[in-house]
């Protein structure tokens, strides 16, 4: 169901779309973003998802709704409801991933997901990288952001090595196991873009966790494993120049001195690249 209407509260969205559904969990927990909370009517359960300006735009909130009804129920939470302001999709009963799974059963999700039919709306950076950079603080803009953002902005995206719909969230935290596998949550940056992107921005741990990780989407996908290496090193600059900007955002939009440590770790991971 999709439905025009913007600043509905959470009480009246409940009671003119979901009046025989109580609010279960009305505070979030692991696996729920902090806009989130949980409805339920006999046993099925929902996760009402509030748009939040600060993590996302309002075309990547009203996409994810797009996505989710575009991608089969083994990937991703079925979705049951929008509008502007709320999204209404089912409930994963599993756990939270405490680290990504082992890189056999992360490869065949991410797999699956390459497979897919197109999203239809193509994944670009550098104006994610623009908008970082004009809306982050200026005291914390400086000579070495603007100098990789230049030498990005020169060098170009690098050339597809192969199209599919990506997900580019691909963390623990946004990974539920269920009884069925695993599932993916948090499709707000989905869209179609080069697998390698996908792959250079999985959240591993280390550079070690990555090159496993790749030896084996090679190995499933059939790809020379010297042309991902080489693509996903094309990709890493961009990627981590995307969480530095975010960090940096969420930093001016919120003071949490967490998003600064971050942000920090970030641009020390990018300048090992120089």
């Amino acid at each position: 169901m999709q439905f025009s209407n913007s600043n509905l509260t959470r009480d009246t969205l409940m009671s003119r779309f979901f009046p025989h559904y109580r609010l279960l969990a009305p505070q979030a927990h692991p696996g729920l973003s902090g806009a989130s909370c949980i409805i339920e009517h006999d046993s099925h359960r929902l996760v009402l998802r509030q748009y939040h300006a600060g993590l996302a735009t309002r075309a990547h909130f009203r996409r994810q709704y797009h996505a989710l009804r575009h991608l089969p129920a083994d990937l991703a939470p079925r979705p049951h409801f929008f509008s502007p302001d709320w999204l209404a999709v089912d409930y994963l009963a599993g756990d939270v991933a405490p680290a990504l799974p082992p890189a056999p059963e992360l490869v065949a999700m991410l797999i699956h997901l390459h497979q897919q039919p197109p999203f239809g709306w193509r994944i670009t950076l550098m104006p994610l990288l623009e908008q970082y950079w004009l809306q982050a603080s200026p005291s914390r803009r400086t000579p070495s952001w603007l100098r990789w953002y230049k030498r990005l902005q020169k060098r170009g995206e690098p050339r597809p090595l192969r199209l599919a719909p990506l997900h580019m969230d691909v963390h623990a935290g946004n990974i539920v196991i269920t009884r069925s596998g695993p599932r993916l949550l948090d499709w707000e940056y989905a869209g179609d873009g080069d697998i390698a992107l996908e792959l250079a921005s999985v959240w591993t741990d280390n550079s070690a966790q990555r090159q496993h990780l790749l030896a084996a989407y090679a190995q499933a996908a059939k790809l020379d494993l010297t042309l991902l290496q080489r693509q996903v090193a094309r990709w890493r600059p961009w990627v981590q120049m995307l969480m530095a900007g975010w960090f940096e955002l969420r930093w001016q939009q919120t003071q949490d001195k967490q998003f600064i440590a971050l942000a920090d770790a970030s641009w020390r991971q990018l300048s090992k690249m120089e």
